[in-house]
């Protein structure tokens, strides 16, 4: 698969302030009260300047504490996020984000052209502590930031959550049609896809990849 990447391209995301260790309880605790989350994982800091270098962007609900601690994505041990995609054949290695994403792992989804966001940047330890204002507020927010990004396919994470942002409490698992989110480019496929925690008793690795392939198709298509 070529690059979207320019040649002279270098990671500007921030390490984990943990240094490369694992969060403690007091680190965790911490991250709860931290309005910021996590960065993006982006090609560039703005959308504006990583506009057309997207292939899919995922989106999650919110940040765990785990991922707040260590500013990276799917950090808890035990998401099935990053095997699933790995499963599919997307990623050519498991990343393990526990401790943070390296530069290795930033350069490879950079270079893929995975985005991954959240609809909320606050923390907290469960999703059902969003309220459903917060929700709405963040697929408002995310149509807008499609329009800029432009990214072949966007991939949101977690029914529920997809439900409420979107206000379709009747939406189910897979492709939906972007003309009936309001101002949605008609042109960007946009899947619901399953929540890949561990909890989610209804999906293992092997669906969820599955899953991840027919995505991928179509930011390929």
């Amino acid at each position: 698969m070529p690059s979207v990447l320019p040649a002279d391209w270098t990671p500007w995301r921030s390490t984990s302030p943990l240094g490369g260790r694992r969060p403690t309880k007091d680190d965790l605790t911490a991250a709860l009260h931290t309005e910021t989350g996590r960065e993006d994982v982006l090609p560039y800091p703005t959308d504006e300047q990583s506009a057309g270098l997207v292939r899919m962007l995922i989106v999650g609900i919110n940040p765990s504490p785990w991922t707040a601690s260590v500013n990276a994505p799917f950090a808890r041990p035990g998401n099935r996020f990053w095997r699933s995609l790995s499963a599919a054949e997307i990623l050519p290695y498991t990343i393990n984000a526990a401790e943070g994403l390296s530069t290795a792992d930033e350069r490879l989804l950079a270079e893929c052209g995975i985005g991954i966001t959240n609809f909320v940047s606050r923390p907290s330890a469960r999703a059902d502590d969003l309220s459903t204002s917060e929700l709405h507020e963040g697929g408002r927010q995310l149509v807008h930031r499609v329009s800029i990004l432009r990214p072949r396919v966007v991939a949101v994470l977690g029914i529920t959550a997809f439900r409420t942002a979107f206000g379709f409490p009747k939406a189910v698992i897979g492709p939906q049609d972007p003309a009936t989110v309001p101002g949605w480019p008609a042109e960007i496929p946009l899947w619901a896809m399953p929540n890949p925690r561990v909890l989610n008793a209804h999906e293992t690795i092997a669906t969820l990849a599955q899953k991840w392939r027919a995505v991928w198709q179509a930011a390929q298509d």
